[in-house]
């Protein structure tokens, strides 16, 4: 005799038991809690400007304000929140629940570029988005730091190597570098040298950008062939940048270093992040890969 012969042979047991467990069920069912803040991943986008130099008041003015009032007429935002700081902004939008998010990041790349033309044109890069939730945490920090590379190159060595290795590995959402230090050539002018030569700082900014360009030379041409001019003219040390003529007093030429200190630094000389550990007791400058 197994257990199903014996609710075979009580038909009139298995059905009590049966409506017994409905009738239980369904009073069980009305008294379960429920979340009153359940748990839900709303689809969020985050976008990021940069604007070196420029504090959060003129940030939030030009660069977050033009881009919140195109993102506010994309269907499904349901909030817009945006932090700026100094030389940068960073913008959250969170989509209603039946909004595709995949259909949401066309229309904030779309609303991207039709910004663009009124944005200020000193941005050095256009503004980029991405498809992760501010509030998921991170599940590994990795400090990268060298005593004998500078900062720059173990930066370069993070974002351009590690970064976008670990961000192909499956499971990984993104990975952000917190400490970032790109390399730059820092050009620190002295205004009293430049006010002994009477020369003004927007001749200094015009002399540095016509000596830096990258553009096509041109083309000679010949009775049998056709030669293409190949000139590089990007400077990319600061050595480079010391010889530069940025104005002519008395027929003398006026070179940069002679009103500035130039030197190779970063981008972002204010804002650093420091590592200390069991071999380094001393906190040192370092680049950190937070992986989410």
């Amino acid at each position: 005799m197994n257990l199903s012969e014996l609710f075979i042979k009580r038909p009139i047991t298995t059905t009590l038991i049966m409506l017994g467990i409905c009738v239980f069920g369904t009073m069980a069912y009305r008294l379960l809690p429920v979340s009153d803040l359940p748990v839900v991943d709303f689809p969020t986008i985050q976008v990021g400007a940069n604007l070196p130099g420029a504090s959060p008041e003129t940030v939030a003015s030009a660069v977050a304000l033009p881009l919140e009032k195109q993102f506010s007429t994309i269907a499904g935002v349901t909030a817009i929140n945006s932090t700026s700081t100094l030389g940068g902004t960073n913008i959250t939008l969170q989509f209603d629940l039946n909004r595709n998010i995949d259909a949401a990041a066309q229309d904030v790349q779309s609303m991207i570029a039709k910004t663009q033309r009124v944005l200020p044109p000193q941005m050095p890069t256009p503004p980029s988005y991405q498809k992760a939730n501010p509030n998921d945490q991170p599940v590994i920090l990795l400090a990268l730091l060298s005593p004998m590379l500078p900062i720059w190159m173990v930066d370069e060595y993070a974002q351009s190597t590690m970064a976008q290795r670990i961000s192909m590995v499956n499971g990984v959402a993104q990975v952000n570098v917190f400490g970032s230090a790109k390399y730059a050539v820092r050009i620190d002018v002295d205004p009293q040298k430049l006010s002994a030569r009477a020369i003004g700082i927007d001749e200094v900014t015009a002399a540095v950008q016509n000596a830096n360009v990258n553009l096509p030379t041109g083309t000679m041409f010949g009775p049998g062939k056709i030669f293409t001019i190949l000139a590089n003219g990007q400077l990319q040390r600061a050595p480079e940048y010391r010889r530069v003529v940025i104005a002519y007093r008395n027929g003398n030429p006026v070179r940069l270093d002679e009103v500035a200190n130039v030197y190779d630094g970063v981008v972002a000389d204010k804002q650093a992040t420091y590592f200390v550990g069991p071999n380094t007791p001393v906190a040192a400058r370092a680049v950190t890969l937070s992986i989410q």
